[in-house]
């Protein structure tokens, strides 16, 4: 029997790169839907859950993407309230590469050193990825803040993730290079996670931080996020800091994506979300 995966975006267009993955992560066929929101999944999802008997509905399962989050969150909800019993599938949420990236960069991190009771920065963080890795870094008992260029979008992130998680996040106006250096002034972790493209911090900023650890940068678009550090940094020393770049911990991030996609086929009633990916990639890490 095929193993079907049906790609559920909030955007136009389904990611193609979430559907490459999800042929490398052992779909037989990958099914791509976008534009999808509450109001419009029932009759996919239905579609998914009455179609199988219930020895092959593990061979269905459903992905959840776009670039949203709380978009994605929405989605991932009303597909479960769908469900009933004998009648439900697999589900993963990884809107924009959250919960993956997220994951990967925080278990490298944990790794390389200790997170419980040290101040981490999510420089950039409202994104979904910024806003997932914090959630982890608070729950592994870092004191985490959370910076972006206005004060109303960094507290609108940090007030997500005390509704979905219940963890609290500080969150920091810092609207360019210097607002973001002071930041980090008395930082020991220090995480990237803004738009590809635009440095946050130039390496003279960051350099000579006499309490900073460990610096993890999510782009891999020059500029970096973080001047002075490099794409491909796997726990790399600079400047008596551990750095992680976005290639480096990247590799961990698609081995975890496809790992989840092919947990999905193991059961019919998974529910994949930050929570158990974490878990999954600290096993990895």
């Amino acid at each position: 029997m095929k193993k079907l995966l049906f790609q559920f975006d909030t955007d136009s267009h389904p990611s193609v790169f979430d559907t490459v993955v999800g042929y490398d992560g052992g779909a037989d066929h990958v099914i791509g839907h976008g534009g999808l929101s509450p109001e419009n999944i029932t009759a996919l999802v239905e579609g998914a859950i009455f179609t199988r008997a219930p020895k092959d509905k593990k061979n269905t399962a459903i992905f959840i993407g776009g670039s949203d989050m709380l978009a994605g969150q929405q989605l991932f909800a009303a597909v479960q309230a769908c469900f009933f019993s004998g009648f439900q599938v697999s589900v993963m949420l990884d809107s924009n590469g959250s919960n993956t990236t997220a994951a990967a960069a925080v278990a490298k991190l944990a790794i390389s050193g200790t997170l419980a009771d040290k101040k981490a920065v999510v420089l950039a963080g409202t994104g979904p990825v910024g806003q997932r890795a914090a959630t982890m870094l608070a729950q592994e008992g870092a004191n985490v803040s959370l910076t972006a260029r206005s004060m109303a979008r960094a507290t609108a992130a940090c007030d997500n993730m005390k509704a979905r998680f219940g963890v609290t996040i500080t969150p920091v106006e810092a609207f360019d290079n210097d607002a973001r250096a002071l930041a980090i002034k008395d930082a020991h972790i220090v995480l990237a996670t803004g738009a590809a493209g635009i440095e946050l911090l130039t390496v003279e900023q960051w350099q000579d931080n006499p309490t900073l650890e460990m610096i993890a940068d999510a782009n891999a678009t020059p500029p970096l996020g973080i001047g002075g550090t490099d794409m491909m940094d796997k726990g790399t020393i600079r400047h008596g800091k551990i750095i992680w770049g976005a290639i480096g911990f990247g590799t961990l991030k698609l081995a975890l994506h496809r790992a989840c996609i092919a947990q999905l086929f193991t059961n019919n009633n998974l529910v994949l979300d930050a929570e158990n990916i974490y878990a999954l990639a600290k096993d990895m890490a």
